[in-house]
């Protein structure tokens, strides 16, 4: 196909087709006449050699082209869009942005927070909205949903997007103050015997990295409780001979608030290496690297302050 010869509102207009499934629904988003939309249809129908959109009922439904042509369609208008806002530098005290960050509520204690507080007189006019976890953290920067993902290396490790390593922690078996059923030791009799509070991102993910760790190796604990959020761990515990398992960095936060004690782990656990991901068309984007550089100072800090432990 010659590029030359393809009108890029006909890309723009697939875009819309294919989130919309209806031509009068595209045509309102791109402030088209309904038969506007439909002559629009037809060309890129012409342009692909395929039907594209077929009527099912009240709605539109994508071919296999269709379906193969989405994603790379967005990522180019995404690509070219980028390019047309980008701008020369980035000044954090005068220029405004927002971007969008889906991390783990550990990471938004120890990276989001200080880098929130840190802004906050440097860039009066950056914005930093947070989602949680999500299970499908590639598809939401492919969907422009999120400008950033933080997330640990060891469940992404065939990811095809640009990344930063940021931390590297381990995990530690987190207990009630007032656990008497465990002493100065976490032994492996304890550790089985004891009832386990675990955190998962939800139902359509599984548990954390080290649960789904233990599963694998079959070690055979009683799970009687689970939580979308380690954060809330430390809480739950109390009064309780709940054991769960928390990461090292976090516990001086932890322990501002609850009354917890940490112990060594009586398993072999895997480590978690904390990593930035972000899309390739906003690598090259000045204010995009400014706020990549600031979340790799921070937990620059991080990893600093863990060598001297």
């Amino acid at each position: 196909m010659d590029l030359a010869g393809v009108d890029l509102n006909l890309l723009v207009a697939f875009d819309a087709l294919m989130d919309e499934r209806s031509v009068t629904r595209a045509a309102a988003r791109l402030s088209l006449s309904q038969p506007g939309m439909s002559n629009t249809l037809a060309r890129l129908r012409k342009l692909f050699g395929d039907p594209l959109l077929v009527r099912d009922g009240f709605t539109l439904v994508p071919t296999p082209r269709a379906d193969a042509l989405r994603q790379p369609v967005r990522d180019a208008l995404a690509i070219i869009q980028v390019a047309l806002d980008r701008r020369a530098g980035f000044d954090p005290a005068t220029d405004r942005a927002t971007w969008t960050v889906s991390c783990s509520d550990y990471s938004l204690l120890m990276l989001i927070g200080p880098l929130v507080r840190r802004l906050a007189a440097a860039a009066p006019g950056v914005t930093i909205r947070v989602l949680p976890r999500s299970p499908d953290p590639v598809g939401l920067l492919r969907e422009g949903a999120a400008d950033l993902v933080i997330e640990p290396e060891e469940i992404m490790p065939d990811v095809q997007l640009d990344s930063q390593r940021l931390f590297a922690d381990r995990w530690l078996c987190c207990v009630w103050a007032g656990n008497s059923a465990v002493g100065d030791r976490m032994t492996m009799d304890d550790y089985l015997r004891l009832g386990h509070l675990v955190y998962s991102v939800g139902r359509v993910q599984p548990a954390s990295i080290v649960d789904q760790h233990l599963e694998r190796s079959r070690v055979p604990r009683r799970i009687e409780f689970t939580v979308e959020s380690f954060l809330l761990a430390p809480f739950l515990l109390e009064g309780t001979d709940l054991v769960t398992v928390v990461p090292e960095r976090a516990v001086p936060h932890l322990r501002r608030t609850a009354a917890i004690r940490v112990l060594d782990p009586p398993v072999a656990l895997p480590g978690i290496t904390e990593r930035l991901w972000w899309h390739p068309r906003h690598s090259a984007d000045p204010a995009h690297a400014w706020i990549r550089a600031h979340i790799a100072e921070i937990a620059a800090e991080l990893d600093q302050a863990g060598s001297s432990m």
